[in-house]
């Protein structure tokens, strides 16, 4: 089994990997994918496995910056845009009006500094971005906030993965490429089970 994982690691394409860490951060707000799967998973991902496969770094951290930043930016422009709609739809009554609530008062009360420190918390990545253009947040000051804490945010993540990924490739047997698939697998369940389980919070 770890040879298996090993060999999946070194062998998983590039290209493969580059679509990853730019689509699933893109896609966590804008469509609000981050209920369902994590962004910071794919991030991890594909930092460690870069180490692996001969990615290329600087790549990897321009896309998952990207990624970040244009999501979040398209889930701003659906929230002004939409608006209430929004939340009538199937996936908007399934985050709930209450978490609505909460997090468009959070925006009301914090402004830009909400957009930034929601960057940084699972159910708030995926709610603020669109939550912020219902509340009529400037898009100069959503811009600012939303570049800031994407920036530092995606860059975390996957240096943290590539940072653990070199790690495993130093000083572990190829063994420790099983204990890191399984523990990706297990991280990202436990977080998409929390997720979905998880009340809203009755303040911010």
């Amino acid at each position: 089994m770890a040879a298996f994982v090993d060999d999946l690691l070194k062998t998983f394409p590039i290209w493969a990997l580059y679509l990853i860490v730019f689509v699933l951060p893109f896609l966590e707000a804008s469509i609000l994918l981050g209920f369902v799967f994590p962004g910071e998973t794919a991030l991890v991902f594909g930092g460690a496995v870069g180490t692996q496969n001969g990615a290329s770094l600087t790549v990897l951290l321009v896309l998952a910056v990207t990624g970040a930043i244009s999501g979040d930016a398209v889930g701003y422009a659906v929230g002004r845009r939409y608006g209430q709609r929004l939340q009538a739809t199937r996936l908007g009554r399934f985050v709930g009006e209450e978490r609505w609530l909460v997090t468009e008062t959070f925006i009301l009360k914090r402004g830009g500094t909400a957009v930034f420190f929601g960057r940084w918390t699972a159910l708030l990545r995926a709610m603020v971005p669109g939550a912020a253009g219902m509340a009529k947040l400037p898009y100069r000051t959503f811009f600012v906030y939303n570049a800031l804490g994407g920036t530092l945010w995606a860059i975390a993540c996957v240096l943290g993965g590539y940072l653990v990924g070199e790690a495993i490739g130093q000083y572990v047997t190829s063994f420790g490429y099983g204990i890191l698939a399984i523990a990706v697998i297990a991280v990202t369940a436990y977080l998409v089970h929390r997720r979905r389980s998880r009340t809203a919070p009755s303040e911010l």
